[in-house]
């Protein structure tokens, strides 16, 4: 073989090996979306943009998800000492998956001044596909505890997903149809200890139904007997 078609083969067999990893690779999709919050808070209503990040990274048969602001919501008109504020966040689930997913998250490691955007730590959660296909992670509601007030911050802007997965259901999920024999007449029961504890009191109770009645026929016939 010539050097040049020499080449031309190992340049194909790289294109084909890259085009395999490409194809190997999970389909993820993550942007940065503007969400606009409205909050209702102890002092009255405000409002806020903060573009959102969500992210996913493989952990088991699930997912770890963070979602991390880049801007900071709400305020507070006194200053936020170390740890008095909690946060806590949903995230919506759409596509394949429906439901909401909860994020948390650790309290503020630094004291907030006073009238100063609240920047929000990165949430986590965990989720575990429960159908296959392409899933998305959209931002919902955040809610901020601090100093024995609850503030809530709803999107009003309608955001699109801030990531898109596409994921296999883990093994056995979806929901049940509960333990064998529950369903119609023509499955067979379970054969644990449980059932047959269960078929032995029946079959006993039967007996016993049978014997009282056989007393109960025996009783008769010496009475019409004696008449």
């Amino acid at each position: 073989m010539s050097k040049q078609k020499r080449t031309a083969a190992l340049a194909t067999v790289a294109a084909l090996a890259g085009s395999a990893v490409l194809m190997a690779a999970p389909a993820a999709r993550a942007e940065v979306v503007d969400v606009n919050y409205a909050c209702k808070t102890p002092i009255g209503d405000k409002s806020a943009v903060s573009p959102i990040d969500i992210k996913g990274v493989k952990s088991g048969s699930g997912y770890k998800v963070t979602m991390s602001w880049q801007k900071g919501v709400s305020s507070s008109p006194v200053e936020l000492g170390k740890g008095a504020m909690s946060p806590s966040a949903t995230v919506k689930l759409g596509g394949a998956d429906s439901g909401t997913l909860a994020m948390t998250g650790s309290a503020n490691q630094e004291a907030i001044p006073a009238n100063t955007p609240i920047k929000i730590n990165d949430l986590t959660g965990t989720y575990a596909p429960k159908k296959t296909g392409k899933v998305t992670f959209t931002a919902g509601i955040l809610t901020i505890k601090a100093l024995g007030t609850t503030t809530t911050c709803t999107p009003t802007n309608s955001p699109g997903p801030s990531l898109t997965l596409d994921v296999t259901a883990a093994a056995g999920a979806g929901g049940g149809t509960g333990r064998p024999g529950s369903g119609s007449g023509s499955e067979l029961p379970q054969t644990g200890p449980e059932d047959s504890a269960i078929a032995l009191g029946t079959l006993g109770g039967t007996v016993l139904l049978a014997g009282a009645a056989g007393a109960l026929w025996l009783t008769r016939r010496s009475q019409a007997a004696r008449r």
